[in-house]
C-alpha cells in the first residue's frame, strides 16, 4: 500500500476539522490574517445560519459582497452543497488566500472573484450577504489594510449602487446583512428575523 504524503494527509485533515469552529478555520490563513479573525471576518455560527436561509431552495446563487478570506462561502458551501456561493473581493492578495482555502477544502460549489462589485451583472445572483464591506470608508481606526482607496463619498456611492441593486430584484429575493447601518436595504424589503443585539438581520422582498 503506497504511504500518503504529508501534504495529503494534512489536506484530508483539515477538510472536516476546519468547520468546527472559528479557531480551527483560521489556521488555513496566515498568522497575519488569524489576528484579523474577530473583527473582520464571519463567524462559523453567523455564516452557517445566514446561508441556511439564503440557500433556501436548491440551485440558488448567492454572493457576498465583500468576501474577504471567503469564510462566509466556504462554510456556506460546506453546509449547503446543493446552492453555488460566490464571493467578490477587491484585494488580490484576500481573492488569492480564499482561493488557496477552497482548493485545501475541495468545496467546489464555492467561486471567487477579483473585483469590484459594481463591475458585476447582478442577474447571475438569487441572494446576498452583506458583512457591511463599506463601512471601512468610514472607520479610520480598523481597516484591514490600506491596498484601497477609502472615502466617504465611496461609502454612499456602494450604498446607493447596491440599494438599486436590491431595488431591481424579484419578490423573494433573500438578503442577509451583519453589522450593517441598513443605508442599503430597500423599503420593499421585509425584516423576518434578526439576532437579539439585531447585528443579524434576515430579510426577504416582498
Amino acid at each position: 500500500m503506497e504511504l500518503s504524503t504529508s501534504a495529503e494527509l494534512s489536506e484530508r485533515l483539515v477538510k472536516p476539522n476546519c468547520f468546527l469552529n472559528d479557531g480551527a478555520f483560521d489556521w488555513l490563513y496566515p498568522e497575519r490574517i488569524q489576528q484579523l479573525s474577530r473583527r473582520h471576518w464571519t463567524p462559523i455560527g453567523v455564516a452557517k445560519k445566514s446561508a441556511q436561509f439564503l440557500a433556501n431552495e436548491p440551485g440558488k446563487r448567492i454572493l457576498d459582497i465583500g468576501s474577504g478570506i471567503g469564510k462566509f462561502c466556504l462554510v456556506g458551501g460546506h453546509y449547503n452543497p446543493h446552492a453555488t456561493f460566490y464571493g467578490i473581493e477587491q484585494r488580490e492578495e484576500l481573492h488569492q488566500l480564499a482561493e488557496d482555502a477552497r482548493d485545501i477544502t475541495g468545496k467546489f460549489n464555492v467561486e471567487f472573484i477579483h473585483g469590484n462589485f459594481t463591475h458585476l451583472d447582478m442577474d447571475n445572483y438569487d441572494n446576498f450577504y452583506f458583512y457591511n464591506a463599506f463601512f471601512e470608508n468610514l472607520d479610520h481606526q480598523d481597516r484591514i489594510d490600506h491596498q484601497i482607496a477609502y472615502s466617504p463619498s465611496l461609502y454612499v456611492y456602494y450604498c446607493k449602487y447596491f440599494y438599486r441593486v436590491l431595488d431591481a430584484k424579484p419578490s423573494g429575493t433573500r438578503l442577509v446583512t451583519f453589522h450593517s447601518l441598513g443605508d442599503e436595504v430597500p423599503p420593499a424589503y421585509h425584516l423576518v428575523e434578526s439576532s437579539i443585539d439585531t447585528l443579524l438581520k434576515f430579510w426577504i422582498k416582498k
